[in-house]
């Protein structure tokens, strides 16, 4: 999708340099004020690019078919005798890659909620195709131009931040592009003011022009760019001894657990975490060993640094996470899995009604697989998707979310506790 002018000058100049003074809103947050009365409602979604083998991070051991399709990478059934090579126990049927082990607290917490056979009802292998359908959040189609994640943002009553939707990364996402204002941060820790005059210089230009497009995105941009500055000037310092890890992935969580902290008026956010496509050799010799377990590590240790970050502030905040396509049911020749269809989704919070794996079972059978291969998909990504944005954000206006979806309250899963506590 073409930039428009708005975006380009906004993340460019966040790119570039920082502001000079602070807006208002600000300063009342430095001095541990919010921007609304309480806490905002905040959620996160995090993509899981090139397809996760959701078969594989959260394992049916109760289903004798799994291992039999999938003979030497399966994830072993739950052994008291070898836990850490072996699927965590969650419900006597469903169990967590051993890799996703610092994620069993949450779920003990019932603040870990599983959908399994999620995903879009479009069938597309393509991974360019699928992961703009599911950003776009118009599956099958292909003129969308704007992502659900920006339409998702509730009316604003006051006067918005100018990071109330933020992605962690250097480039926007498809997710928050749209007509609401969204930033691209690449690192807070690097905004620094290089040449504080030329800046308010600059601001100065655009502040005079005629053209109210231009001076709009200008203002946005400084603002925006101010907050970040004003994050930087400290070190940030985890919460409760939280550990992330190290990678791009730990950095976003970290950053945006520091941005939601600040009280700077974040209401959605995005991240992202590559390297889940794997063709061949996904699995080593034990569950403990290979790609696959390599990136649920740094997954699931980057979503519980995140949980223990934030400490009671999980009250206000939704993670979902999500991914294009999962992988076929059946394990290839190379010990690895091929491009398949429905996938598992997880969701965190501290009103997340978790300790359960929920949506319909389809089965492995080969009659009960998608196309003869597939695990099927039973639980559209849009639903839920829809239920945090209508329990959690407050936006019941789904149909203009999710265009051309039938959303309703009666599809929902019921992973979320309670209706939206509003955005204030």
């Amino acid at each position: 999708m073409p930039l428009s002018r708005r975006v380009f000058l906004r993340n460019s100049a966040l790119a570039m340099v920082g502001a000079g003074a602070a807006p208002r809103w600000l300063e009342r947050a430095a001095f541990g004020e919010t921007i609304a009365s309480g806490r905002r409602n905040v959620l996160v979604a995090i993509f899981q690019r090139g397809a996760a083998d959701g078969l594989n991070i959260v394992a049916p051991f109760g289903e004798d078919r799994y291992y039999e399709l999938r003979p030497t990478i399966a994830v072993p059934r739950p052994s008291r005798e070898n836990p850490g090579e072996s699927a965590i126990d969650l419900d006597g049927f469903f169990g967590l890659n051993p890799a996703l082990a610092p994620l069993k607290p949450l779920w003990e917490r019932h603040e870990l909620a599983i959908v399994h056979a999620a995903g879009s009802p479009d069938a597309t292998r393509s991974h360019f195709d699928a992961q703009d359908y599911m950003e776009s959040g118009t599956p099958g189609r292909k003129g969308t131009n704007d992502g659900w994640l920006n339409r998702a943002l509730p009316k604003e009553f006051h006067e918005p931040s100018p990071v109330r939707a933020i992605s962690s990364g250097p480039v926007l996402p498809r997710s928050l592009r749209g007509a609401r204002d969204a930033v691209a941060i690449g690192k807070v820790d690097d905004f620094s003011i290089r040449d504080a005059g030329a800046e308010r210089t600059l601001e100065s230009m655009y502040a005079q022009t005629q053209d109210r497009i231009l001076n709009g995105a200008a203002h946005e941009m400084f603002e925006a760019s101010a907050t970040l500055q004003s994050l930087a000037k400290a070190p940030y310092q985890p919460s409760e001894g939280a550990d992330y890890p190290r990678g791009r992935f730990g950095e976003s969580m970290r950053q945006i657990a520091q941005l939601i902290k600040a009280d700077v008026g974040v209401e959605v956010a995005f991240a992202d975490i590559g390297g889940w496509d794997h063709h061949v050799n996904e699995v080593g010799p034990r569950a403990s060993v290979g790609q696959l377990p390599n990136v649920l590590s740094a997954f699931g240790r980057g979503l519980a640094a995140f949980y223990t970050d934030l400490g009671d502030r999980m009250e206000n905040v939704v993670v979902v996470t999500m991914s294009e396509f999962g992988r076929t049911a059946k394990e290839n020749g190379g010990r690895g899995t091929d491009h398949g269809h429905a996938n598992v989704m997880f969701a965190m919070g501290g009103r997340v009604a978790g300790g359960k794996v929920y949506g319909k079972w389809p089965g492995l059978a080969q009659e009960q697989l998608h196309e003869g291969r597939d695990l099927a998909v039973t639980t559209d990504f849009r639903d839920v998707l829809a239920e945090a944005v209508m329990k959690h954000l407050g936006n019941r206006d789904i149909q203009a979310v999710f265009p051309g979806y039938a959303a309703s309250e009666e599809g929902f899963r019921g992973w979320m506790r309670g209706g939206s506590r509003g955005t204030g």
